[in-house]
């Protein structure tokens, strides 16, 4: 028997620890170290959730809409007085810095500042005397028990960019968050009970596969929304679609920023280094491609290589640090054996991050900053998702030849474009095949009331997350026509009907 703590299940409103007897280590990626296990649930516990949200969803369904929004403003209150808290997770279980944690919990946060308007968004449309005698009007309804499977490098955020709306739309919801930092799910729902939501609205299941087939076989989730990586979005907009469910999948990406010739370089310096290193580039909106036109690469490259090299990657408690670890000793071998075979494969290696090492944590899964020049879309680097704190430069010789490469990229996350031009910028917007898009902007993430979400292999579904595609995700249409007795003509009528 570990000696660790167990991170367990919240079940119509209780913890509950696993029946199955399978448990996972969760790491401190600074220290390389266990600090928790988790418990990985089974598909009796994840039946055991549904029922409860299946339970809990007619009472929640039938709670008017602004005192739905006034448990979610007490929960808001309460986030605001637990960010350290919830930062301090991120910060032991991803490695990410804890000002970018801070960063993270406030982005959340501004997801729960939507929802609760909810009351304005459900109002539906209404007709007077559409026809004679007959009134017209829309409602926006709730699906029922619903479902989020969420990721490792966002724990606190993305779930927000879900149960928020989905709770505030009056569904019922479940959430299978990451097992490789699930700390802040219990918290959330810590929060959510002592705001007055009622036992079986927000549910945890902890868990691996197991836990999300169980997800996306049970015939009584609704819908399941999902963020990660593309091969398992599209595994789950596949599985979960085949069993009639509304889904809506985000998968990975490889963004580019485009750096034109008049651009502020001095600017766009500054841009790259957070866009590609921030939280260790795991961040399915950083910038791991600058696409350079013209001379902006002769520009770029001595500020980038003396900045990359001089990156202060250390223990994300650390104040001075810029960069933590990646995620697992997994994801640390994963980014240095892309690194070597971009080596292999003729790009020039400008900055080298490998076996990088901090000395107070010499065990921590820490990579360095590392730059390659002279990237060719044919090589693995530039193909791949590296999902870490690694920047390619492809040079171009024009914009048309940047628009053209991006577009044929199997991604369509985020893109941004650096120039003086606004016509250079207006005709990017337009002729660019990506979903989200920056004009001197390096990471164009919509806020809270807009809508996030990429194209083509970036992007598994009908409707983006949050914002006004989120309502309308977690909500049906459902249109009325009513009249009276005497309103109506006598006798049959075997026409098709026609307004009067």
């Amino acid at each position: 028997m570990s000696n660790l703590d167990t991170i367990t299940h919240f079940i119509n409103g209780a913890k509950v620890d696993t029946t199955g007897g399978r448990y996972g280590d969760v790491f401190n990626p600074a220290l390389g170290e266990p600090v928790a296990r988790v418990a990985l649930g089974t598909v009796e516990e994840v039946d055991a959730a549904v029922r409860a949200a299946e339970a809990a969803f007619p009472a929640w369904s039938n709670t008017p809409p602004l005192t739905r929004a006034r448990v979610l403003f007490k929960y808001l209150e309460l986030c605001h007085q637990h960010t350290e808290e919830f930062a301090a997770m991120l910060t032991r279980e991803h490695g990410k810095t804890f000002a970018d944690a801070k960063g993270e919990v406030a982005r959340g946060i501004e997801m729960v500042e939507f929802a609760v308007g909810i009351p304005q968004m459900m109002k539906g449309e209404y007709t007077d005397q559409i026809a004679r005698g007959i009134d017209a009007w829309s409602m926006r309804m709730p699906l029922g028990v619903v479902a989020g499977i969420t990721p490792f490098n966002f724990p606190v955020m993305v779930p927000m960019w879900m149960f928020p709306i989905a709770i505030a739309c009056g569904n019922t919801f479940i959430l299978k968050p990451s097992e490789r930092d699930p700390s802040p799910s219990l918290l959330h729902a810590r929060l959510l009970k002592e705001a007055g939501l009622p036992d079986g609205v927000f549910n945890v299941v902890q868990g691996d596969k197991v836990a999300v087939d169980a997800l996306l076989d049970h015939p009584a989730v609704q819908a399941v929304s999902f963020v990660g990586s593309t091969p398992i979005a599209e595994y789950i907009y596949s599985r979960g679609s085949h069993h009639g469910k509304r889904v809506q999948a985000l998968g990975g990406a490889k963004n580019h920023m485009v750096v034109m010739p008049d651009a502020d370089m001095a600017m766009a310096v500054d841009a790259l280094m957070g866009a590609a290193f921030g939280s260790a580039g795991e961040r399915c909106m950083a910038i791991s491609v600058v696409a350079a036109v013209g001379d902006a690469a002769d520009k770029l490259l001595g500020a980038l290589k003396e900045r990359t090299a001089a990156l202060k990657v250390r223990d994300g408690m650390a104040a001075e640090a810029e960069m933590g670890p990646v995620v697992t000793a997994a994801a640390k071998q994963r980014i240095e054996r892309l690194i070597g075979e971009g080596v292999e494969q003729g790009a020039t290696l400008v900055v080298d991050g490998r076996h990088y090492t901090v000395s107070d944590r010499p065990n921590g899964f820490f990579i360095g900053g590392t730059l390659f020049d002279h990237v060719t879309p044919d090589m693995t680097i530039y193909k791949e998702e590296i999902f870490g704190p690694v920047l390619c430069m492809v040079r171009l010789p024009d914009v048309a030849s940047a628009v053209e490469l991006i577009n044929k990229n199997e991604y369509g996350n985020g893109v941004a474009v650096f120039t003086r031009d606004g016509g250079v910028a207006r005709e990017f917007v337009r002729q660019i095949q990506v979903g989200m898009v920056g004009v001197n902007v390096p990471l164009p993430v919509p806020m809270a009331f807009n809508s996030f979400g990429g194209w083509k292999r970036s992007m598994f579904g009908d409707h983006h997350a949050y914002g006004p595609e989120g309502v309308r995700f977690y909500t049906r249409h459902k249109a009325v026509m009513e009249r009276w007795p005497n309103t109506a003509s006598a006798g049959a009528q075997f026409a098709f009907p026609q307004m009067k």
